[in-house]
């Protein structure tokens, strides 16, 4: 990749966390402030950046519309985007749907109830699999050299005390994960954050994606996460037969 493009990409995602100064720009990538306050100002002219009134750049309206454009490309985003709409909706907590791909996994989509706190996952951003529910779901279901691939030369790194931090550990809890059908975070990434999740399986019968749902443990600890399993299972079964699964 060229250094302008990869440049262009690291600034872009660093305007989608929030606004950003120059300077913040210019001490990410050793450069001079002119030098930054430039590379701003061509994607400004491209719409993929806007500058604000306090002198920061946020992200450009043209991006937001091209993001929501290609989002629809996505099939597996298409076709599940409706039902986890509605899971979320009934719940009033946030849903995530992930899923394999280019040997990773990745967020494809995520519902967020209004007026709640927003949690640090996004579409499009890697799933930390040894500390996610969708992660764990999904590996305990896949083929076995498809999650051996995953997992090849993979570091379990500790976030919280919950945290599995070594290949037996984690494979031991995949075990306990495929024979009761599901997978939970308990405070794994983030020691205040708990989830659920539960595989999705394609029109082979193949699990490589997972639907979970996630909440602030104040607000809704894992207990009460458990009780809605009948209802993230059946989501996650009609998920499945749109995906063309008929068992």
């Amino acid at each position: 990749m060229s250094q302008a493009v990869e440049r262009a990409i690291q600034i872009l995602e660093m305007l989608s966390q929030g606004p950003q100064h120059p300077a913040a720009i210019a001490e990410r990538f050793g450069v001079h402030r002119t030098t930054a306050l430039r590379l701003l100002q061509d994607l400004c002219q491209g719409g993929l950046a806007r500058k604000r009134e306090d002198g920061t750049f946020a992200v450009g309206y043209r991006l937001a519309g091209l993001a929501a454009a290609a989002l629809e490309q996505f099939d597996l985003r298409a076709s599940a985007h409706p039902f986890l709409a509605e899971l979320g909706r009934k719940l009033r907590l946030t849903v995530h749907i992930a899923t394999v791909e280019d040997g990773r996994v990745i967020y494809v989509d995520k519902i967020e109830p209004q007026g709640t706190v927003r949690l640090y996952s996004q579409i499009g951003k890697p799933v930390v699999l040894h500390s996610s529910g969708v992660g764990k779901a999904i590996l305990a279901f896949m083929p076995d050299h498809e999650r051996d691939q995953l997992l090849d030369g993979y570091v379990y790194e500790r976030f919280t005390d919950a945290t599995v931090t070594t290949a037996d550990a984690f494979v031991a809890r995949l075990r306990e994960v495929r024979a009761r059908g599901w997978a939970e975070d308990d405070g794994e990434y983030e020691s205040f954050v708990n989830c659920v999740a539960v595989p999705v399986r394609d029109g082979t019968g193949t699990v490589r994606t997972a639907i979970s749902v996630t909440a602030l443990k104040a607000q809704t600890d894992l207990t009460v996460l458990h009780t809605h399993l009948p209802a993230i299972r059946h989501t996650a079964q009609t998920i499945s037969r749109t995906l063309g699964w008929t068992q």
